[in-house]
């Protein structure tokens, strides 16, 4: 299979970008929202800084929860997240170039923690790897492909078939 057809590290980028900046104005409305919604709870969080509240949910919330269920969702219903969709990208199980299990996309989503931690390595990772797979991808099974060409990629379901792929 040529690299070419596996996602490379810049266009990536543009789709997390995309994601980022998503997920900001979002989750900005979404807390406007809330703190209008519940201001009495918010007040009674701000006057008592070192107490528990009912708020610390919607933070916790909107903060963590929402962005992985649905991350985890678009990954599995839609092979992509918007900013993915948007580059024209898919992300899809690496043995069989199918949609990603459940299990793939939550080791993924917590996978991607541990990319970014180390400096970024895992993301950088992308650039040096054959088939630009970042730790992420590596630790879940998975590839990032460009969508246009999706018809040609050929996965390699036995060791022999990439054990030919690198010698040629």
């Amino acid at each position: 299979m040529k690299g070419d057809e596996y996602a490379g590290f810049w266009i990536r980028v543009g789709a997390n970008l995309i994601d980022l900046i998503i997920f900001v104005v979002v989750y900005g409305v979404l807390s406007i929202l809330s703190m209008y919604l519940f201001s009495d709870l918010y007040l009674q969080n701000v006057n008592y800084q070192n107490s528990y509240s009912s708020f610390d949910f919607f933070e916790l919330f909107f903060q963590y929860l929402l962005p992985f269920i649905v991350t985890i969702w678009f990954w599995i219903k839609f092979q992509a997240t918007p900013g993915k969709m948007a580059t024209q990208l898919r992300l899809v199980d690496e043995k069989t170039g199918l949609s990603i299990s459940t299990g793939q996309a939550v080791g993924r989503y917590f996978a991607t923690i541990l990319s970014m931690v180390i400096f970024g390595l895992g993301y950088l990772w992308i650039v040096f790897d054959r088939r630009n797979q970042s730790w992420h991808d590596k630790l879940a099974g998975t590839v990032v492909i460009r969508n246009r060409h999706t018809e040609r990629v050929i996965f390699n379901v036995s060791k022999d078939n990439d054990e030919e792929e690198e010698k040629s």
